[in-house]
C-alpha cells in the first residue's frame, strides 16, 4: 500500500479522440491503460508500451474497477481513458466514489457540452444537464424542463433524440426548439436544428447531444397558491386555494418526494406539489376521462412538466407507480363503503416508512373511516379543520362569502 501509485483519468478531446501531450507522457509510462474499445483504439501503435495491459469496458464497471484497484494497490502505474471530460457525466465520478478522490489524478480535455455550446454561440453557465443513459423513464428531463431554459441532454441507443421529442410532445412540451449536434470534433460533424416533430423516423449517430431551449414561457407561472379561475376545472370540482394550500403545507413535500395526488380533479394539488418536488416524480391519478384531460391542459398551461397523468380506477391504477414519500387524497374516498376502504388500505400499504399521507374530508363518514383506519394501525395522526371565507360583490360592495369547511386529515408511517 506504501506504494501504491494514483490512478490517472485522462480526458480525450471528443470527436477525434486525438491523445494530448498529457495522454502520451501518462501512456508511455503506464501498465494497464483502461477504456472503451473506441478509446483504445485512438491510441497510435507504440503509444502505449507492449508491456502494458490492455483492458476494454465492454459491459459492467464494477469487475473493471476491482482490477483496477487490485493493480493500484501493486504499485501499478494505471490510466484510464475518458471522452471529453470524465468529471463531466464520465468514468471519474464512479472511480472517486470507489476508489478515493485523494487516489485519482485527472486531465480533463473539452466537454462534449462546451463544445456544443461553442458551435451555438450559447452562454452555458446557466445550462442543465440532464443524462438518459440507461434510464427507462424521462423524469430528470422533465424536472429541467421546469426549472430550467437551456438543457443539454445526453442520449443513447433506446433514449434518442426522437424519443426525447416524442417525450416533449406528449407532455405538450412544445415550447422549446431541438438542436442534434451529432459526431462533434470529426469530420462528418453535423449540427442540425429540428422542430420536435420531424425527428418521427429520423436517425441520427449513436454519438451525438440534444440542446433544448425554451422559446417562450408557460401561459401560468408555475407557483403556490395560483388562483382557483387559472386552472381549468369542471363543475367547481378543485381543492380550493386556501384548503390548497393547507394541504400541502400538511403534506411536507420535499424537493425529492414522489408524491400521489388520488382523485387528482383538475390536478390542482399535483401540480404545486411539483413546484416543491423539483427533484421527485408526482402522479396525478384520476378516473374521470374528461377530467384527465383537463390535467393534462393545466399542465400544459403552467409549465408543470414533472406531473405525469395517470388514467384509471383506483386502487388497480397504483400497481405500476413507484412507491410514494407523500399521499394527498383530495377526491375518491367517499365514506363507508369498502373500496374506499380498500383503497386507503392500499395506500397505506405502499407509502414508505417515514411517509406521510393527507386526507381532504368534507362528509363525516369520510373522516371517521379514515380517523379510525389510522388509530387502528397505530399511526400519529391529526386532524385539521378549516372555513375560509372569500370576498363576493353585493350591492356595489364586498362581503364575505363562506367556503365549505374541511377537516384536513394527516398521519405519518411509522
Amino acid at each position: 500500500m506504501t506504494d501504491r501509485k494514483p490512478v490517472r483519468i485522462i480526458g480525450l478531446p471528443p470527436g477525434t479522440l486525438a491523445p494530448t501531450p498529457a495522454a502520451a507522457e501518462a501512456l508511455a509510462s503506464a501498465d494497464m491503460v483502461v477504456g472503451g474499445k473506441r478509446l483504445l483504439d485512438a491510441c497510435p501503435d507504440g503509444m502505449i508500451p507492449k508491456r502494458a495491459e490492455r483492458l476494454a469496458i465492454t459491459g459492467a464497471l464494477k469487475p473493471v474497477i476491482d482490477q483496477v484497484r487490485k493493480a493500484a494497490r501493486k504499485g501499478r502505474s494505471v490510466v484510464v481513458l475518458a471522452d471529453g471530460d470524465p468529471l463531466f457525466f464520465g468514468i471519474g465520478k464512479r472511480l472517486g466514489e470507489e476508489l478515493g478522490r485523494e487516489n485519482l489524478v485527472v486531465e480533463p480535455s473539452l466537454s462534449t457540452v462546451q463544445m456544443a455550446a461553442a458551435r451555438l454561440a450559447l452562454p452555458w453557465q446557466e445550462m442543465d444537464f440532464v443524462s438518459l443513459h440507461g434510464r427507462d423513464d424521462f423524469s430528470p428531463l422533465y424536472a429541467a424542463l421546469v426549472r430550467a431554459d437551456l438543457i443539454a441532454v445526453f442520449t443513447d441507443a433506446v433514449n434518442t433524440p426522437a424519443e426525447v421529442a416524442r417525450a416533449l410532445l406528449e407532455r405538450g412540451a412544445d415550447c422549446f426548439s431541438m438542436t442534434v449536434l451529432e459526431n462533434m470534433g470529426s469530420p462528418d460533424e453535423q449540427v442540425r436544428p429540428l422542430t420536435l416533430g420531424e425527428t418521427w423516423g429520423m436517425e441520427f449517430s449513436p454519438l451525438n447531444l440534444v440542446v433544448l431551449e425554451r422559446q417562450y414561457p408557460p401561459e401560468i407561472a408555475l407557483a403556490l397558491g395560483i388562483p382557483d379561475h387559472f386552472y381549468m376545472h369542471q363543475k367547481n370540482l378543485i381543492t380550493k386555494l386556501p384548503v390548497r394550500a393547507a394541504g400541502l403545507a400538511h403534506l411536507n413535500v420535499t424537493p425529492d418526494s414522489t408524491v400521489w395526488d388520488l382523485g387528482a380533479g383538475c390536478g390542482s394539488v399535483s401540480i404545486e406539489a411539483s413546484h416543491l418536488a423539483r427533484r421527485g416524480r408526482v402522479f396525478a391519478v384520476e378516473r374521470n376521462k374528461t377530467r384527465a384531460a383537463m390535467i393534462r391542459e393545466n399542465i400544459r398551461r403552467t409549465g408543470a412538466w414533472l406531473v405525469d397523468t395517470v388514467l384509471g380506477e383506483m386502487p388497480d391504477a397504483l400497481k405500476g407507480l413507484p412507491e410514494p414519500d407523500r399521499i394527498f387524497i383530495g377526491g375518491g374516498l367517499g365514506g363507508e363503503s369498502n373500496q374506499d376502504s380498500f383503497l386507503l388500505r392500499t395506500a397505506c400499504e405502499r407509502l414508505r416508512p417515514n411517509g406521510r399521507i393527507v386526507v381532504h374530508c368534507i362528509l363525516l363518514d369520510s373522516l371517521h373511516v379514515a380517523k379510525d383506519h389510522f388509530k387502528a394501525m397505530g399511526w400519529h395522526f391529526g386532524v385539521t379543520q378549516l372555513q375560509a371565507s372569500a370576498t363576493d360583490s353585493l350591492a356595489g360592495d364586498l362581503r364575505f362569502k363562506a367556503q365549505n369547511p374541511v377537516f384536513i386529515l394527516w398521519a405519518e408511517k411509522p
